[in-house]
C-alpha cells in the first residue's frame, strides 16, 4: 500500500499519520508497515533539543495505526466520517531501545483473536533488525454522530 491507500483507510493526517508505507499485508492475519522517521517531525523541537528521540507514546500510536489498517484492510473498509477506530488497551508494553531521527520503523501486526467487536493484536516496532517496542493492543470499530 501506497500512501495513497493508507490515506484512504486511516482517517489520521499530518501531523499524526505515522505510516508511511505498507510493505506486506495478509488478510486477517498480519500487515507490517514502515515510518520513516526524519529531523523535521514536529516532536523533536521539544523532544528532546539536545538529543532527539521519538517519543515512546507515538511509537505506539504508530504500532496503533498498523493495527487500525489491518482491521480496516481486512474488513475492506475505508476511513469514513461515522466509523473511527478507537484505542481501547494496551497489555504488556515494552520499550528496547530510542529511536532517532534517520531511523526506519518497521511495524508489523499480528491479529491474536476478536471478540465481541474488540480486536487484539501483538505488535512490534523495529529498527535495523532490532526490536525496539513491543505491546498487546486492543482496539475497536465505532460509530460516531456528526
Amino acid at each position: 500500500m501506497d500512501i495513497n491507500q493508507i490515506l484512504n483507510h486511516l482517517p489520521h493526517r499530518y501531523p499524526f499519520l505515522l505510516i508511511d508505507r505498507v510493505i506486506e499485508f495478509n488478510k486477517g492475519e498480519s500487515l507490517t508497515g514502515i515510518k520513516n522517521v526524519t529531523i523535521n517531525e514536529p516532536f523533536f523541537q521539544g523532544h528532546f533539543p539536545q538529543r532527539p528521540v521519538m517519543p515512546g507514546v507515538l511509537i505506539l500510536e504508530a504500532m496503533a495505526q498498523a493495527t487500525g489498517l489491518l482491521a480496516f484492510r481486512t474488513l475492506e473498509q475505508t476511513a469514513e466520517r461515522e466509523t473511527l477506530y478507537f484505542l481501547v488497551g494496551m497489555d504488556k508494553v515494552r520499550f528496547k531501545q530510542p529511536v532517532e531521527p534517520g531511523d526506519q520503523l518497521v511495524l508489523q501486526a499480528r491479529l491474536l483473536r476478536t471478540r465481541r467487536g474488540i480486536w487484539v493484536f501483538d505488535t512490534r516496532a523495529k529498527v535495523d533488525g532490532n526490536i525496539v517496542a513491543t505491546a498487546e493492543i486492543m482496539c475497536t470499530a465505532r460509530e460516531i454522530g456528526n
